[in-house]
């Protein structure tokens, strides 16, 4: 009895085993992560302008640095890490960021131009992109004090950059400056509402006298109506009257004649 128990166990052992192994070398087929490159030191970084995206240009894997993240192109996929060098992680769609980045800027890098002028970028280390980013970001760091490090670059009319911080005050300091504008028109047209009111309380009374004044004649123009009606009822019942022994008189003078 034991040793068929001893047998069905073996037996299981060696079915389920085998799949196990299988199904764990499949998964990690599917899943490639990004080779890793050997840094001789730690990288620098320089921004580009009008982006605020950190490149490390003496690399040639492209590898950026963008809202507190390093991110990597591999094999059609894109990955992102917390570490410049290892720790990747897959990422399912392309950044944003990458839409705003010229595909020539390695060119312009060893040219030193930026859209046909001077460009004196600065290679910084990555300790200070990392510790500073957030705050070189919304304090527009490189365009105002350092003009994204090119001469003579005049700032477009719309930022291919998508600052909250920018998009967020605009709307707000338009709100301010245009509510005094609302409130005061508001105070100026309740004071010529007020004015009007004397005005027009004014001119209510004045038809109330007037139409006060007017129901007497009214009344005497009634009541005149009135006795041209009675005096005409009368005229016509004299005029009656009068047809009547007229026509009576007629009768006598004939009878008068007949007798003769």
């Amino acid at each position: 009895m034991q040793k068929l128990f001893l047998g069905i166990l073996l037996l299981v052992l060696v079915l389920v085993f085998p799949l196990s192994t299988r199904a764990g070398v499949h998964v990690g087929v599917n899943i490639s992560l990004p080779l890793p490159i050997v840094f001789v030191a730690p990288p620098e970084l320089i921004v580009l302008p009008e982006t605020n995206v950190y490149v490390v240009p003496d690399v040639e894997a492209e590898i950026y640095f963008y809202g507190g993240w390093w991110w990597r192109p591999w094999e059609g996929g894109w990955y992102r890490s917390r570490h410049y060098d290892s720790d990747w992680s897959y990422y399912e769609q392309v950044p944003s960021f990458y839409r705003r980045i010229p595909s020539d800027w390695r060119n312009d890098y060893r040219e030193r131009r930026w859209r046909g002028s001077q460009w004196n970028y600065i290679q910084v280390p990555h300790e200070q992109v990392q510790q500073n980013w957030s705050a070189w970001q919304k304090s527009r760091y490189w365009e105002k004090h350092k003009s994204w490090g090119v001469e003579g670059l005049q700032p477009r009319m719309r930022s291919r950059q998508p600052s909250r911080e920018v998009y967020t005050r605009q709307p707000q300091q338009q709100m301010r400056a245009v509510q005094p504008q609302r409130s005061q028109q508001y105070r100026e047209e309740g004071q010529k509402i007020r004015q009007a009111r004397p005005q027009h309380s004014q001119q209510q009374q004045a038809a109330g006298q007037k139409f006060r004044q007017a129901k007497p004649q009214h009344s005497q123009q009634q009541g005149a109506g009135q006795k041209f009606q009675k005096a005409q009822q009368q005229h016509s019942q004299h005029q009656q009257g009068n047809q009547k022994g007229g026509k009576g008189k007629g009768k006598g003078k004939g009878g008068e004649k007949g007798e003769k």
